[in-house]
This record gives structure tokens, sequence and C-alpha cells, in this order.
């Protein structure tokens, strides 16, 4: 007991345990290791398109979906990720990139990229995301359901092949799509 006591009034050990728990904090804090077990959902309406006339239901207005300009489904990477991605344009013309069934981990710092890397399986395509031109659509807002991402105005999607959820934190993608058009 006295050996015990004697350590704890030594200021090397006090200095080390205070070092130890600082550590252990700022590695709580950094890796967040309970949202592995954290889930949380979002479901967001698909965006209206052009609403249209039904010439059966007079003075009335149907909405319409919105137009599809490309679409893709989500293969693994870091973290099982699986569901679709789809870039729409909205009846105000703008665009929106919607994560659909989207059941992914959550994680620290996740954001929804649009990108021009080539999405590749396995650990070759964790990486390469951030080595090039990307637009970032924001931070994930759940790790699963139906998600619906504004993209800045003005985006060019000629410039883009892919999307992925992007750990921001560890460089790292939880998963990604690669974007074809309909019809192609």
């Amino acid at each position: 007991m006295t050996r015990t006591r004697r350590l704890l009034t030594r200021p090397w050990f006090v200095g080390v345990l205070v070092a130890g728990l600082a550590g252990v904090a700022a590695g709580l804090y950094w890796f967040q290791p309970w949202r592995l077990w954290v889930d949380e959902t979002v479901q967001e309406a698909l965006p209206a398109g052009a609403p249209t006339s039904q010439p059966s239901v007079p003075r009335q207005s149907v909405p319409q979906q919105p137009a599809e300009l490309a679409s893709g489904t989500l293969i693994s990477h870091e973290h099982r990720t699986t569901g679709t991605v789809r870039i729409l344009r909205a009846a105000d013309g703008s665009l929106v990139l919607r994560l659909e069934n989207l059941e992914t981990s959550s994680g620290p710092d996740v954001h929804v990229w649009l990108t021009d890397a080539p999405v590749k399986p396995g650990k070759d395509g964790w990486g390469v995301f951030d080595d090039g031109k990307h637009a970032d659509a924001g931070k994930l807002k759940g790790n699963k359901g139906n998600q619906n991402y504004p993209l800045p105005a003005g985006t060019d999607l000629a410039g883009y092949t892919s999307v992925s959820l992007w750990c921001d934190r560890f460089d790292v993608s939880f998963g990604a799509a690669e974007l074809t058009t309909p019809g192609a």
C-alpha cells in the first residue's frame, strides 16, 4: 500500500498518467470507435421534377419524376457499402446527387464526393479519389437510407465519372460508384 502511495506522489508518474489519459482521449476523439455501432437512417423524398398537366384531371398538375442524368451502383472499399447513386435534374434545373438504399458504416468526417477518378475494386480503390478533381456535395447525412445532396450551380458533369463516400479524416473511400449515363 505504501509503495503505491509513494508511486502516486512521484512527479514523473503523474506526468506519465496525465499523458496517457490525454492520449486515450485524443485517440477516442480521432477514431470515434463508437460510430461502428451507431446507425443513422435518413429518408428524404425524391426531388420533384417539372409539373405536367394531366388531361383527365383539369387544372391540376402532377409532379413528374426528375430527369436522371447518370447512375451507378456502390461497391465496398474500406467499409462494406451498398446502394445506388443517381444524378438528377430537378424541376428548377438544379442538379441533385441522390443516394438510394444506402448501407455503410458510420465514420468520422465522411463526405459525398463527385470525382473524376476511376472506380477500382478492393484496396486499389481506397485512396484514388483525392488524386484528381472532385466536388464535395456535403457531409454524409446518415449511413443508411435515401438522401439528396444538391450539387453546386454550374457543375459540369462531363468532368466527373464517379461518386465516392470519402472519409476525409483518414483519406480513404468507404465505397464508390462508377457513373453511367442512361442508354450507355
